[in-house]
């Protein structure tokens, strides 16, 4: 299902960012098709039903049980038989509240390499919730406003910069006084990679570098940033960036530490006039991955500003930082509490293997400190647990207005043979060092 490309003419005002759940109905978005101008079409959105033709369910519910712990925290495994059997991952998970109902919707990327999905590509799907830990989604294409699935492809132009493969990073919902729309837009910004890949000489890596990371064979291929709308989270338009190849910038010049690749965009709206990219890139120079940030006044036209995290050394002799090697996949979100922001991220070791960090800075630009010190606050599962290789691409989320303050932090996990599936962990109240996976009771499959 590919969506289709358009280009906003003018420059949109941001007027609201809210995670509350809106009321759904009809509504109309006006659009061009590249530079020609088409009729307007409509974009129903009507409320997530629970039952579904498609879908492959899993029953999961949160027990402190005697279950194995091999699928301790595991929320999300791969389908069966459709278009996310081969890999999944790149969680972006979103929480809506309403006076009688709470919806959780998660976008995330999967690849299936079966000859009747004809999938071999990262696409990205969605899956829905009423507790953000029982999944309900789909084993093909969206077909309807209340479906769940796959809802978004790699592009089929050639000279496109998303056309081999596309990850979600993070879902905004924004209005804008240049999409014609009686509702708020959910906008999806993404990493769109090309078939491109990319040539370089980094000393000293004791694991091979990939770009997507495949945890077979890996090759580096060139990525960039891309962006999408939609009214209902299910049926996308790219918005054409500035960039030649529709992306929203380019990677820096040679000297640049992102001049490689560009990839995990995620943007926070900091106020009216003022959003934030926090995107990854892998310096060449100094060998490590790095996290960098971009400004923008309406979400499009995006002014770099620089490296804002590397890797690290211990300062205590005989002791390895899980993030020696730096850090990817950032996650900011601001708490609510003391308005401070919190950076989830993905930290690499000097054999390449993957934990989870986070840091914290006053105004979410500069000064950013890690919570802890050598050792990550997410660690891979023990033995033979289904996320004993990895964790990395987190998505935090700080459970505001429960009786007690605590944060969700959902990850992609892999294990034997390169497996992949979702997790959950659930930090010990409003304490950030430490967060613990939970034990999910698991039903049968449909």
């Amino acid at each position: 299902m590919e969506a289709n490309v358009i280009k906003l003419h003018g420059t949109p005002s941001i007027v609201t960012a809210s995670s509350t759940a809106r009321r759904h109905r009809s509504s109309i978005l006006s659009i061009h098709y590249r530079n020609k101008r088409v009729s307007p079409f409509s974009l129903t959105v009507t409320r997530c039903s629970t039952t579904r033709s498609n879908e492959t369910c899993q029953d999961s519910s949160l027990e402190s049980s005697s279950l194995p712990s091999s699928k301790k925290g595991l929320v999300l495994d791969l389908g069966t038989d459709s278009w996310d059997s081969e890999e999944i991952g790149s969680p972006v998970v979103k929480r809506f509240l309403s006076d009688n109902e709470e919806r959780w919707y998660m976008w995330y990327h999967g690849r299936s390499t079966s000859s009747k999905q004809n999938l071999v590509s990262d696409s990205v799907g969605l899956a829905v919730s009423n507790n953000g830990i029982h999944w309900e989604r789909g084993k093909g294409i969206v077909e309807s406003t209340d479906d769940v699935g796959l809802v978004m492809t790699p592009c089929e132009d050639w000279w496109a910069f998303d056309k081999a493969n596309v990850r979600p990073r993070e879902v905004v919902i924004m209005s804008s006084s240049k999409v014609r729309a009686d509702s708020s837009v959910y906008w999806m910004y993404y990493t769109g990679y090309t078939t491109e890949t990319v040539e370089f000489q980094s000393q000293g890596l004791n694991f091979e570098l990939g770009n997507p990371e495949r945890f077979e064979k890996a090759s580096v291929f060139r990525s960039l940033p891309g962006l999408a709308i939609s009214q209902d989270g299910r049926h996308w338009a790219r918005i054409e960036g500035e960039h030649h190849s529709g992306a929203l910038f380019d990677v820096g010049s040679e000297k640049d530490w992102d001049f490689l690749y560009i990839a995990s965009p995620h943007v926070v709206f900091h106020g009216s006039g003022d959003l934030r990219m926090y995107y990854h890139s892998f310096d060449a120079k100094t060998g490590e991955f790095c996290i960098g940030m971009a400004r923008s006044r309406e979400g499009i036209k995006w002014v770099k500003f620089g490296k804002i995290l590397g890797g690290r050394k211990s300062e205590k002799e005989g002791l390895v930082c899980f993030d020696e090697m730096g850090g990817r996949y950032p996650c900011v979100t601001r708490n609510k509490r003391d308005g401070s922001y919190v950076m989830a991220y993905e930290g690499v070791d000097r054999n390449g293997k993957m934990s989870i960090g986070l840091a914290v800075s006053i105004d979410g630009i500069k000064d950013w400190k890690r919570v802890q010190d050598e050792e990550a606050v997410l660690a891979v599962g023990e033995g033979g647990a289904w996320d004993s290789e990895g964790v990395g691409c987190p998505y935090l989320i700080e459970m505001d207005g429960d009786s007690d303050h605590q944060w969700r932090l959902y990850y992609r996990g892999v294990g034997n043979g390169g497996r992949t599936g979702i997790g959950l962990a659930v930090s010990e109240g409003s304490e950030i060092t430490k967060f613990t996976k939970q034990i999910i009771m698991w039903g049968q499959k449909q």
